[in-house]
């Protein structure tokens, strides 16, 4: 059975998946490129006896036989069973009996079946909606995602329980769902029995000391690299240091472990678990809310893992969004061996968001030289146990102004799981208008006639600071980066700006997404570039969507805080001091 699980395993990683789509707003899927192994320290990586593991977690076992049975039935899916309501149980049948959400269970040569899991069935929410799946407004709908770990690709079912069918179906290349709670607790055991955990932990810790359990990540040259395996980093606190366990699950083994530093922090352990706002799902999770002010209106919406995203958005009639929102957070502890974690924010129920929130969201007067000039609209998210070390404190914000400008930003408040990392957020913004996008060269306005990216920081700018700028019928927007002239601390955004093509046959990011980049690579691979073609579309005059990633890097220097936060005692209780990095463009109206 282990044997035939390697085999399978490894002709995936061989062979090409070649089935044409046959729906139209479906992705054909690139050949995975054949894996050639890179030498590795076996003292470091790789470190974990399959057999030693499978003796300590016979959940491990249990799972590996579940997969053999999957594999050699005709719908060759291992399925979610526990815990399931009947319409969660109707939408997977009805996913699992149509051929293009099954397209790529089988190799498109052999027919031999590729490892598949069907990971999570959420009620669709509006946010989920795209305008080939309007439909679901008026009907009962429920979003069916699952994972082929042969060819690292997520299938996405959008399924009509009402009237038995399916309504939309894509898939994303190289892209992770959320993991569901039965694989968050398989890694917490797996990272808790391997003897290497123990052996650095000088004890054997239980699961239930694992954080992070459920959030993906990578290690540079091991197969979560390599391969592009399913990892995730259950991770132990002790002391000022945690230890990263780094689960293949994929393979069902350990892969690393690594030490980073936490920083001092003397202050107190929360032990007492918050409660979950109901009022926040009912509210804000399940339904738009619409907003009017300033001239401006737009309708609002708490996502499953995209944060909070603004659509429609208008100011004085005229349309400036089709939508905005913030897809991932990308935190990176340590450029060698590139190992952090992929971050989502959004809703406390049906999300898998490693960081959700915990209260609605605000509306806030905007002032300027201590005079009324706008509002803005922000959200929270909290680790259960911030500002404890490796606990997390988002916030996104949405400023608009009475002139005319907005601008979207977001900051880190630390802590994190470790005083050496590098945060990248990833906003997607769309634009309502068909525009033409350009760069300032230094002297003039430079068109982008094709998709592609910049790094903004190496780009220079106008005497007001804009960098970009897109054009419309109507007028249009200068782009100004942060560079730290902003009041609120921002140190600048260095951001990776990207534009694409938006194709609406196409849900290139349209609705609700998962994570779509790795945590911890320094370069423009973030993951919007995922959606520049191999043959970049035209961008001139047509409808585009820009993606800009800021990198931030936290800093733990008594005096010169940045992305950090700390329990600091006085007056006889400790207190919680935050030293946020803000970062995100403002945009400026061309008339």
């Amino acid at each position: 059975m282990k044997n035939t699980r390697i085999l399978i395993v490894m002709l995936a990683a061989l062979l090409v998946a070649c089935a044409t789509p046959n729906t139209p707003n479906q992705t054909v899927i690139p050949a995975r490129p054949t894996t050639i192994p890179t030498p590795v320290d076996p003292g470091v990586l790789g470190i974990s006896d399959p057999a030693e593991l499978r003796r300590r977690v016979p959940a491990l076992v249990a799972r590996d036989e579940a997969f053999a049975d999957a594999l050699i039935r005709p719908i060759p899916v291992l399925q979610l069973r526990a815990g399931l309501s009947s319409e969660q149980l109707t939408a997977q049948q009805i996913a699992l009996a149509t051929p293009s959400f099954l397209q790529y269970s089988r190799d498109g040569h052999t027919g031999d079946a590729l490892r598949s899991e069907i990971f999570g069935i959420y009620p669709a929410r509006d946010s989920d909606y795209t305008p080939q799946t309007e439909s679901c407004r008026s009907s009962r709908c429920f979003r069916v995602e699952m994972y082929n770990y042969a060819l690292n690709l997520t299938s996405i079912a959008l399924v009509d329980v009402v009237q038995n069918v399916p309504v939309g179906i894509s898939q994303q290349p190289n892209t992770q769902p959320d993991i569901p709670p039965a694989l968050t607790e398989l890694a917490a055991q797996i990272a808790a029995a391997a003897p290497e955990v123990e052996a650095a932990l000088g004890k054997r810790p239980t699961p239930g000391q694992a954080v992070m359990a459920n959030t993906k990540t990578s290690l540079r040259t091991s197969t979560c690299e390599r391969s592009k395996h399913l990892c995730v980093a259950p991770t132990f606190v002790e002391g000022n240091r945690a230890l990263w366990a780094i689960v293949d699950l994929t393979e069902g083994s350990l892969v690393g472990a690594r030490w980073t530093d936490l920083g001092v922090f003397d202050g107190l352990r929360i032990t007492e678990k918050q409660l979950q706002n109901d009022v926040v799902t009912r509210q804000y999770c399940e339904h738009e809310t619409a907003l009017q002010r300033d001239g401006w209106a737009m309708q609002y919406i708490l996502t499953s893992s995209d944060g909070l995203r603004i659509s429609d958005v208008t100011y004085n009639g005229r349309a400036i969004l089709r939508n905005a929102k913030l897809v991932d957070w990308h935190v990176n502890y340590s450029q060698l061996e590139g190992f952090g974690y992929s971050d989502a924010v959004g809703c406390p129920v049906f999300s898998q968001a490693a960081v959700i929130a915990i209260g609605p969201p605000s509306i806030r007067e905007l002032l300027e030289n201590g005079q009324p000039a706008g509002f803005s609209l922000s959200q929270g998210y909290w680790s259960e146990f911030w500002p404890q070390p490796c606990n997390y404190n988002y916030e996104q914000i949405y400023e608009f102004y009475t002139d005319g400008r907005f601008r979207v930003k977001t900051a880190s408040l630390g802590r994190g799981c470790g005083n050496d990392g590098t945060y990248r957020p990833v906003f997607r913004i769309a634009l309502a208008e068909a525009s033409t996008f350009a760069q300032w060269s230094g002297s003039a306005w430079k068109p982008w006639e094709q998709e592609q990216w910049a790094l903004e920081k190496a780009a220079p700018a106008t005497t007001e600071g804009a960098v970009f700028r897109f054009t419309t019928q109507t007028g249009g927007f200068l782009i100004e980066p942060g560079r730290g002239q902003f009041p609120d601390g921002g140190r600048g955004d260095n951001a990776y700006v990207y534009v694409t093509h938006y194709d609406p046959a196409r849900d290139e990011g349209e609705s609700d997404m998962i994570t779509i980049g790795p945590c911890c690579n320094a370069d423009e691979r973030q993951g919007p570039e995922k959606f520049i073609d191999a043959e970049p579309e035209s961008i001139t005059d047509s409808q585009i969507v820009l993606w800009y990633v800021p990198q931030l890097k936290n800093d733990d220097t008594p005096g010169s805080e940045y992305c950090w936060a700390n329990s600091i005692l006085q007056n006889g209780i400790y207190e919680t001091k935050a030293y946020p990095c803000f970062a995100g463009p403002m945009f400026i109206p061309i008339e």
